[in-house]
């Protein structure tokens, strides 16, 4: 019977605080709701960009610092044992430095992602949990951030002689079943981790925010999350 009394009341207190959510929101207009919702996403994109797309924004951050790919990372011992240790840290360089310039373009097509965004979009940010502002971005720029990320992770690694041996050992071992067929390619390799490294950064932004909304700096971020 405790036990019974105690289910009942865990879940007046769960309506309760859904009910009280729900009608914190509906106070909030479309208006707002789509405007808090546009900012909160310019704010993570902002904040991802200026932290990536920068000298060191990749190599010098440890969440996001792009590695050799898995083929090359098993070899690294053998490349350094045959006097390739060189060759292999530039490899790495020049893909993180590819990556930082990658995404310090990416701005204009996460604007674009913003203004194409309905109202529908936005209640479903709004109330899609923790992660769903990343998940619109995801959503509606990758296929466009991989169109102009890829020209330019190519201009990079092209430099390097390595990466093009990469290319061509990588291909037959991904025939072989060696390895995954999205490593097989350095710059779609690149291309990916740049991807990945910029909505890791706007999900960790977002996390701030959904977290501390009072300490976003803008009434209409407090007004709007704050409902939540």
């Amino acid at each position: 019977m405790r036990r019974l009394i105690k289910v009942v009341f865990a879940l007046s207190v769960s309506l309760s605080a859904a009910l009280a959510q729900a009608g914190a929101l509906d106070a909030i207009s479309t208006g707002d709701a789509s405007a808090g919702v546009k900012e909160a996403l310019g704010k993570g994109a902002d904040y991802a960009v200026a932290s990536l797309g920068k000298s060191g924004g990749f190599l010098g951050n440890d969440k996001v610092k792009i590695p050799l790919p898995g083929y090359l990372q098993k070899a690294d011992s053998a490349l350094r044992m045959f006097g390739l240790g060189k060759q292999a840290d530039q490899l790495v360089e020049t893909m993180n430095h590819a990556a930082e310039n990658a995404v310090a373009v990416a701005k204009p097509v996460l604007a674009d992602s913003i203004r194409k965004m309905s109202v529908q979009d936005a209640k479903g940010i709004l109330t899609g949990g923790d992660d769903s502002v990343t998940q619109y971005f995801k959503r509606t720029s990758s296929e466009q951030l991989t169109a102009k990320f890829m020209p330019i992770v190519k201009k990079e690694t092209g430099k390097l002689q390595l990466a093009e041996q990469y290319n061509q050992f990588a291909g037959k071992a991904a025939g072989a079943g060696l390895v995954d067929k999205k490593d097989a390619d350095i710059d779609s390799y690149v291309t990916q981790k740049a991807m990945d490294g910029l909505f890791l950064m706007i999900a960790e932004e977002e996390r701030k925010l959904r977290a501390n909304p009072v300490g976003a700096g803008s009434d209409l971020l407090k007004k709007v999350f704050g409902a939540l």
